[in-house]
């Protein structure tokens, strides 16, 4: 074999760059002796054709240059050094690396005792090196050429008071969908699709929540009970794109797709958020397998335990916990952030188990090295950052606690709604929290109410109409004899576990979806909506479907019966309604305060006696009807040209007491009502609305919810005039903001 040429190339960038004339390959390790690069010439070669020592070590890392290499190159890393699992090393270069700035990733984990650096099965357990080659069955990085026709594309900038983000896996939403060429389905170009996109745009959702995209490895413990990692969150390469979710090949095909994707989405005026894992990795515990990090360095890149680094600290549950408090494991997870904005052009990210991210010596940290960087970063501080703000350490739920820049699932908005719709006592008082944004949680450290991520369900736990369904999970086709998932889901099946022939269960399931909908959307905050939910899906009880690559987890399309296609046009009249309306999706918080000249507050609270709430009302265990009034007199946000934007005044009345409750209405004399919503209809939206007086009685049926516009008085008809005067001076829509004022809505 002809020898290949070779330079001393660079540190930096880290990982393997086209440089045009050739490939610079860039490695961290703090604690290897040497390193050697290996090339393969096809995924079918049981080792490489070339291995080739790198011998340049500047600053901890270990970087050869090759000119005759090209885009389309795999290849891999052996790394030496000592295996000493006692003091936290395990090295071994029996076994092939991936790089962990890989930008592509071909093959999978083909699962043998030789994916691990130790004798399985040995009678020392993890101390004993194996000294098996795994390259046969080992995923390959690709080298890839980044030049890709964007085409003009550009960053959106929509603010997050005014998204709806629709939470979807990316081959969940089109394994099955008919609209799309079977070639296609299950992968990101198929996300990108005209008919995908229409959909999205017809339904009204501004973002889609992508669950992680990122090359993950399937388990092997699930791979041998004929499962794989559905989700996708056992990241194995934080710059790589997952290669299964591609049409057109994993050797680097699998990056131009992605950006392909994202182009066409955002053509059509729709986000990309992505959810990613940097809490821990595929690695798993100390009996875990050597794939990368932990074959590099495994010191730098995972929290040990001091008393005895062989073990790992494990915040996640998943037996390894990612070391951010080391400057290179931070820098990794830093530049693989910028490279998803700058190179793959999304526009945010929801932060797997954020908590861990924030963790050192002492526990949960604020000040946290990983917060200063993106609150001082040009790049990422400028993109959607949201939490999932929890872990499974000590001290590990957050909610109400990230640092201003952050958004945060709300897991007390969704705990709290369930609740109450169950019809658990006491929850009035909180309920009334959440829906004005939760100025408890976020208001007393300068955020705003779009820092709460209002979600009734998540990917994680029951769908919609799971929740209706079922009392408790029923997730046997796990294999874990259903020990799997959270037991604590405030569900309610109303009266028979799973499907239901009884008309009376039916109805009043239908009807709680609606409620649960209605209050989403109706929320001052930002609302998730799942994937499937808006026609109402089932996962048969399944509230951890992680493993089901199948027909639990995949939107079904072909079998929509009349029912979930009007909840489906329930939800996307929702959707629509608070697009329309800025009242429902405030910038700053309630003051609770009278509007100057007035006798109306921004918000107001009634019982059902048409009297406003007093703190005996407050504090009732068994009350559970609230009224609620959302004054569009002023929305505390600007138009473009400086004045004040006003939008119709609403009355939202909810009952989840068992029996109908009827409703004064409040106001003065010459006061109008009129009845958009009431979730007790099996459209939910009323086909012609009906209108009533102030002082008028209106039966809010049990376990219900009714929405009413003002729609006569001085109120109402200073907002029609205000109405009839931007649609009179701006009849082709409002102008473009100036580069002055383009942010003057957030002021």
């Amino acid at each position: 074999m002809t020898p290949i040429k070779t330079w001393l190339g660079y540190p930096y960038p880290l990982g393997a760059t086209w440089l045009g004339n050739g490939v610079n390959f860039a490695l961290f390790s703090e604690h290897a002796t040497s390193v050697d690069l290996c090339l393969f010439d096809s995924m079918e070669a049981s080792e490489e054709n070339v291995r080739i020592p790198v011998t340049e070590h500047t600053d901890q890392v270990w970087h050869i240059f090759l000119p005759e290499v090209r885009p389309g190159q795999i290849y891999g890393y052996r790394v030496s050094g000592p295996y000493e699992p006692e003091i936290g090393m395990r090295f071994n270069s029996s076994k092939l690396l991936l790089d962990p700035y890989a930008k592509a990733i071909a093959g999978r984990v083909e699962w043998g005792d030789e994916m691990f650096g130790y004798v399985v099965g040995g009678e020392k357990e993890d101390l004993t090196r194996d000294f098996r080659d795994d390259a046969w069955g080992m995923p390959k990085a690709v080298v890839i050429d980044n030049a890709f026709n964007w085409d003009g594309d550009r960053k959106l900038g929509r603010p997050l008071a005014e998204s709806i983000i629709y939470e979807v896996h990316v081959k969940g939403f089109t394994k099955l969908c008919p609209g799309i060429p079977p070639e296609l389905r299950g992968t990101f170009a198929a996300l990108g699709i005209t008919s995908a996109i229409d959909y999205f745009k017809h339904m009204g959702v501004t973002a889609v929540e992508l669950l992680p995209v990122h090359a993950h490895v399937d388990d092997k413990a699930l791979v041998d009970r004929g499962l794989t990692n559905y989700w996708g969150y056992n990241t194995i390469g934080f710059f790589a794109p997952e290669a299964t979710y591609s049409s057109s090949g994993d050797r680097g095909e699998q990056v131009n797709e992605f950006k392909g994707m994202v182009r066409n989405l955002h053509a059509a005026g729709i986000e990309v958020i992505l959810d990613v894992v940097y809490n821990h990795t595929a690695e798993g515990s100390h009996l875990g397998p050597t794939l990368a990090f932990r074959g590099i360095d495994n010191i730098a890149s995972y929290r040990l335990r001091t008393e005895n680094p062989r073990f790992y600290l494990d915040f996640t549950g998943t037996g390894n916990t990612f070391n951010l408090l080391h400057p290179r494991t931070l820098q990794l997870v830093m530049d693989s952030l910028r490279y998803w904005v700058l190179e793959m052009h999304v526009d945010g990210f929801r932060f797997d188990l954020a908590t861990t991210l924030a963790r050192d010596a002492n526990g949960v940290n604020k000040l946290h090295a990983f917060f200063e960087i993106i609150h001082q970063d040009p790049v990422l501080s400028q993109v959607k950052l949201i939490a999932e703000p929890w872990d499974v350490g000590e001290g590990g739920y957050q909610v109400g606690n990230f640092p201003v820049l952050w958004a945060e699932w709300n897991g007390k908005y969704r705990d709290a709604m369930r609740s109450f719709w169950k019809g658990d006592e006491g929850k009035i008082g909180e309920v009334a929290y959440r829906l004005t944004g939760s100025p408890d949680l976020y208001q007393h450290t300068g955020k705003r109410p779009y820092a709460s991520i209002n979600f009734i369900t998540a990917h994680d736990g029951f769908t919609l109409t799971d929740l209706v369904s079922y009392n408790e999970k029923h997730n046997e086709a796990n294999g874990e004899k259903n020990h799997d998932g959270d037991n604590n889901n405030h569900s309610w099946n109303h009266g028979v576990e799973g499907p239901s022939d009884d008309p009376k269960i039916s109805a009043l399931r239908e009807r709680q979806r609606r409620n649960f909908l209605t209050t989403l959307f109706i929320s001052q905050g930002v609302p998730m909506l799942v994937g499937g939910d808006e026609f109402g899906r089932t996962q048969s009880g399944n509230n951890n479907a992680y493993c089901q690559d199948n027909q639990i987890s995949w939107l079904n399309w072909e079998k929509r019966d009349e029912k979930q296609n009007a909840l489906f046009e329930f939800t996307r009249r929702l959707i629509h309604l608070r697009h329309q309306h800025p009242v429902f999706r405030r910038p700053k918080f309630f003051q609770g305060r009278r509007i100057r000249g007035s006798e109306i507050k921004d918000v107001m609270w009634f019982n059902p006696g048409g009297n406003e709430m007093t703190e005996e009302d407050w504090s009732l265990p068994s009350a559970r009807c609230l009224g609620m009034m959302l004054s569009g007199d002023t929305i505390d946000v600007l138009n473009f040209q400086g004045e004040p934007i006003r939008d119709d005044t609403f009355l939202f009345l909810i009952n989840a007491h068992y029996e109908t409750i009827s409703f004064l209405l409040p106001g003065q004399e010459h006061i109008e009502w009129q009845l958009l919503i009431d979730t007790a209809l099996e459209s939910g939206f009323l086909a012609d609305p009906k209108t009533f007086a102030s002082g008028d009685e209106l039966p809010v049926m049990d376990r219900g919810a009714c929405l009413l516009k003002l729609s006569a008085g001085a109120q109402a008809e200073a907002r029609q005039e205000s109405f009839r005067k931007r649609h009179f001076d701006f009849p082709h829509g409002a102008p473009q903001p100036s580069p002055e004022k383009k942010n003057s809505r957030d002021q």
